[in-house]
């Protein structure tokens, strides 16, 4: 029987997004608004094909850079997995306390139904459901994006996409200690990399090496991106 992550999603139409990047214009932060002009213009866009891309890896590796970069290219929402972390979660972190899977059951559930509600008509969008929403989780675990894969469950116009950021455990371990005021402390790199397993062989994601300079490293999951929507047509 095929896991969740070996499962292949219902096919889509021709009519996909065309696609053109402009891969000089730099990346800033945006909110959930979405205002600044797109990097990519996209014509005759499917309207009822919506896209989830999550930005995965260990802490450090650059899933909230990236995650943005992609978030200004598509002009869609961005959710940063960390804000969805309890309380009790951040202070086990903080105290150098390896979560359990207990303990990230929860917080993905949230960060999955946050997922869902940013691609559903809403007030907040003035009932025009964006093309798709990115998401930063670590999903160290193939059980753990199993989690995640459900909101694509039953819906063919969803796609979901895992963009996992190699990086070696020093680099990591160096840009985890540089971080100023943040709740994960450096001791949690060897906790987070004994948890992860690698999606070799799971067939909705891709894997970037993330020891480059994070301006090629941006360059190549969008081109990533950018081919993946291209299959679509």
């Amino acid at each position: 029987m095929l896991s969740a992550g070996e499962r292949p999603q219902p096919p889509l139409g021709k009519n996909a997004a065309v696609i053109d990047m402009a891969r000089s214009t730099p990346v800033s932060k945006s909110s959930l608004n979405h205002t600044t002009a797109p990097m990519w213009t996209e014509s005759s866009k499917p309207e009822t094909v919506q896209h989830i891309w999550v930005v995965t890896g260990p802490a450090g590796c650059g899933k909230s850079t990236v995650g943005r970069g992609i978030q200004q290219a598509l002009q869609v929402p961005f959710l940063e997995g960390d804000d969805f972390h309890t309380d009790s979660n951040r202070e086990k972190m903080g105290s150098g306390i390896p979560l359990t899977d207990a303990d990230r059951w929860d917080w993905l559930i949230s960060l999955r139904k946050a997922a869902i509600e940013a691609l559903s008509p809403s007030e907040a969008n003035n009932y025009l459901p964006p093309s798709g929403v990115v998401v930063a989780c670590s999903a160290l675990k193939q059980k753990y994006r199993d989690v995640m894969r459900v909101a694509a469950y039953g819906s063919p116009s969803v796609q979901i996409h895992f963009v996992y950021l190699k990086l070696d455990e020093q680099a990591l371990f160096q840009r985890v200690t540089q971080r100023q005021s943040h709740y994960m402390k450096n001791t949690m790199v060897q906790s987070q990399l004994r948890d992860l397993e690698e999606p070799k062989g799971e067939w909705d994601a891709l894997t970037v090496d993330a020891n480059h300079p994070p301006e090629q490293v941006q360059r190549e999951v969008l081109e990533m991106v950018r081919d993946k929507l291209a299959e679509q047509n």
